[in-house]
């Protein structure tokens, strides 16, 4: 019954908003800057970024906030990042994650990697339905949104030129996500599980689209992105 708790302490609008402020960072995030993105006050805010703490759906660390060290440079501040503990709720009580797993160890010791891809791209071009392929990056987040991925748009970086100076414009922005929806069965099989994920999407987004989804790995995030289809063409 733990994460049904959990998962209860969101019913209260304001710790949502505040949980989902701070997944949405990345970072670590002090109190007075959740209660502003909040709308609320400082001690409202702490008093429920504190209670999601004791729900385990977040952590909390102090470190100065100024980034100054030694005296004069005020007490350590509370700090908030998500929780990495899954959690979820099932009722019955269902145990997909040990048929993933199983599945998962039988389709990687059999080699059936190509099976299962092709398999995960039929799935995504069902989820797509009839839709055309899709049309943009904004579509795609609204897209992968609605599957868990957690999307957010990476900015274009400029590409250094011999000298080491910027050429702003040249890279072309791609949507990078925060969370795996495959996450836990990923962790012990990265190859089968990521190369199943790209293909979801490919299937999903299409192919032959104005975007393409590909790999790009980083931690802590999917190792799927999604780009324009032409922003690696030169």
């Amino acid at each position: 019954m733990e994460d049904i708790d959990a998962i209860a302490a969101l019913q209260d609008p304001v710790r949502r908003r505040l949980y989902e402020y701070v997944v949405a960072q990345r970072r670590e995030v002090g109190r007075n800057e959740a209660a502003e993105a909040a709308g609320v006050g400082r001690t409202l805010a702490a008093h429920h970024l504190d209670k999601l703490t004791e729900a385990g759906l977040l952590e909390c660390g102090s470190r100065r906030l100024t980034g100054r060290s030694g005296p004069g440079a005020g007490r350590p501040a509370k700090v908030y990042t998500r929780a990495r503990t899954e959690r979820a709720v099932s009722l019955p009580a269902r145990d997909y994650r040990t048929a993933a797993d199983l599945l998962a160890e039988a389709a990687e010791q059999a080699g059936l990697d190509a099976g299962l891809y092709a398999a995960a791209r039929r799935r995504g071009e069902a989820l797509r339905g009839s839709a055309a392929p899709c049309g943009g990056l904004e579509e795609a987040m609204v897209m992968l949104a609605a599957r868990g991925y957690e999307p957010y748009l990476e900015p274009a970086a400029g590409i250094q030129d011999t000298e080491g100076a910027g050429a702003p414009g040249e890279a072309a922005p791609v949507v990078r996500m925060r969370n795996c929806p495959f996450h836990a069965v990923a962790e012990r099989f990265p190859p089968l599980v990521c190369g199943m994920n790209l293909a979801l999407l490919e299937g999903l987004l299409g192919t032959d689209g104005p975007v393409r989804a590909c790999m790009d790995a980083r931690p802590g995030e999917c190792c799927v992105v999604v780009e324009t289809s032409n922003a690696n063409l030169d």
